[in-house]
Formats: structure tokens, C-alpha cells, sequence
């Protein structure tokens, strides 16, 4: 039996996509923004020569990084309301396990990224009489950031992509979209196509955009 292509069935359902698009685009953002800030305040756990900091943060950024995230997504969503927590909808459920598993990423990133600095610059702030906080907010944080970031690029368009699971839970995302178009339709080859274009082209802006930030911002010698 012959396959009939019907293209116009997509575009008539396209803001199924595109809203799906921005609301991936902003779950991915919002993951990034607080992986970034629960990411390095793991980081600097890890590096403490305190190790009831250290060893929780070590086993956290372990556990996340060989956990699968839609098992995390699970997890939280279906497993935290049986403990009584249940003010997490769809949405909020998936922007905290994508949060978790950035983060525990992320902190590796930055422990490597304090590592890179030269110790140099943290002597020069200690020298003008920078206290500890001055000089993680003047110095380390700064160039920290300029080092690292070609992985914070990466995480975006890795956090983007993962968005994809939220489907999972009926969070109405791109690949939600496809699929409630899909189901529909049954133009499975349309459907697809377009999202995967969708998702290439979204990907590759983010990656073009990050390169003009890496340039713009280079890494101080």
C-alpha cells in the first residue's frame, strides 16, 4: 500500500509545534540557570577540604551522572507525591529533574573550571587585600565562567534536546506536539521531519550563538 504525502496537515497544526518549541526552549533555559547556581555551589563542595562537604557532593554528582534523567523525571513526578509532595505539576516536575541532573553535570564542569585558573590571579586579589567572598566574586567566578564556557554551550543544546522526555509525562513540548499530530493524522514521515528539522535548526543557532559569546568573551591567558 502506498504512502500519501499530505504536508498541509502539519502546517495546519504547526503552533502545536511551535509552542511546544518555546516552552522546550524555556525549560531548558530555566534548568540551565539554576544548574549553573546549584552546579557551582556543589563544585566548591567537592573541592572542600571539609569532608562532610565533600563527600555528599562527590556521591550526588555520581549518582546523577550514571542515573538515566527519565528515570529521575519518574521519580520525582510520580514518586514525590506517594511522600506527600505533590505541588509539582507536569511542567514544574520536569524543570526540577532537568535542574538536578544539569546540576550534577555541571558541578564537574566548574570543579574543572577552579581547577584551570591560574593561581596567579588569586594571589593578586589576595594581595590588595580581597577577602575570600571578594575574591570568588571578583576573581575566581569571572574567569571561571570564561573557561568553561564551551561546556555551558554544550549543556544548553544537551538540556534543549533532553526536553524531548517531557513527553513522558504529558508536558506539551515539541516532541508532545509531533505526537498529538501524529496520532491524528498518521502522517508519521511529516510529522517527523519537520520536528527533526525543528530541533536541528533550533540547535544549530544555539551553537552558533555560543561560539559568538566564546569569541566575544576569550579566555583570559
Amino acid at each position: 500500500m502506498g504512502y500519501n504525502f499530505n504536508w498541509d496537515v502539519v502546517w495546519r497544526n504547526f503552533d502545536k509545534l511551535s509552542n511546544g518549541l518555546m516552552l522546550g526552549l524555556g525549560m531548558a533555559a530555566v534548568a540551565l540557570v539554576l544548574g549553573i547556581v546549584f552546579g557551582f555551589l556543589i563544585a566548591l563542595a567537592m573541592i572542600s577540604k571539609k569532608s562532610w562537604l565533600s563527600f555528599p557532593a562527590r556521591w550526588y554528582v555520581e549518582i546523577v551522572r550514571n542515573a538515566p534523567l527519565l528515570l529521575l523525571v519518574f521519580f520525582i513526578y510520580f514518586g514525590l507525591p506517594k511522600v506527600g509532595i505533590s505541588a509539582l505539576d507536569s511542567v514544574q516536575s520536569f524543570v526540577f529533574a532537568l535542574t538536578l541532573y544539569s546540576a550534577g553535570y555541571l558541578a564537574e564542569v566548574f570543579r574543572g573550571g577552579l581547577a584551570s585558573i591560574p593561581q596567579r590571579y588569586i594571589e593578586a586579589g589576595t594581595a590588595i587585600g580581597l577577602t575570600q567572598i571578594q575574591r570568588v566574586r571578583y576573581v575566581i567566578l569571572p574567569i571561571m565562567i570564561r573557561i568553561v564556557l564551551p561546556s555551558l554551550g554544550s549543556t544548553l543544546i544537551s538540556l534543549f534536546k533532553d526536553t524531548s522526555l517531557a513527553a513522558g509525562i504529558a508536558v506539551p513540548e515539541l516532541t508532545y506536539g509531533a505526537r498529538w499530530i501524529n496520532t491524528r493524522t498518521f502522517q508519521v514521515v511529516e510529522v517527523w521531519t519537520i520536528t527533526a528539522a525543528l530541533y536541528l535548526s533550533v540547535c544549530w543557532l544555539l551553537a552558533m550563538g555560543m561560539r559568538l559569546i566564546e569569541r566575544r568573551y576569550a579566555v583570559i591567558k
